[in-house]
């Protein structure tokens, strides 16, 4: 991901189900007005990612490390593990399998760079995130409030 790139992540953070999960791209700026993708370009603990399919930008996904953040929920993961979060911005990709399809990608790649085991924690309410994540091989774990709201921990094991 660029900075040429925040105009589309902006439009997809505005379509109905990424707001309904990620929230209003509007209500998170700081201070100076800077979106939050715009901090975490800048930050080394996260990598940002435009996925695209056939040449078509559709979907967003970061991996960070958990331990730059003290009490992190994956704290208890092994040193190099990577968390991720992701979401698809074009409403005609979803319902196909790209999600679980592109997630598995990413995940077998952050394996091949090293990481022992990958986290994330979609929100327990969202059957079709949890479902893609199973489909790319992650396992439930437990349940609990986390600094952004209520999650779902799931883990996958390299």
């Amino acid at each position: 991901m660029t900075t040429d790139d925040f105009a589309l992540v902006h439009r997809w953070l505005t379509t109905p189900e990424v707001d309904r999960w990620w929230g209003d791209p509007d209500q998170d700026k700081g201070d100076d007005d800077e979106l939050p993708f715009e901090e975490a370009l800048g930050d080394p603990n996260i990598a940002l990612w435009i996925v695209s399919h056939g040449g078509r930008p559709f979907a967003y996904i970061q991996d960070y490390d958990p331990h730059a953040w003290a009490n992190h929920h994956f704290a208890s993961l092994p040193l190099g593990s990577r968390g991720i979060d992701q979401f698809i911005g074009e409403p005609d990709m979803l319902g196909c399998g790209h999600g679980s399809a592109f997630i598995r990608a990413h995940v077998e790649r952050l394996f091949a760079q090293g990481a022992p085991a990958v986290g994330t924690d979609p929100h327990p309410s969202n059957a079709r995130a949890i479902r893609a994540y199973e489909k790319a091989g992650f396992v439930r774990d437990v349940e609990q409030d986390t600094e952004w709201g209520r999650a779902l921990l799931m883990v996958r094991l390299r």
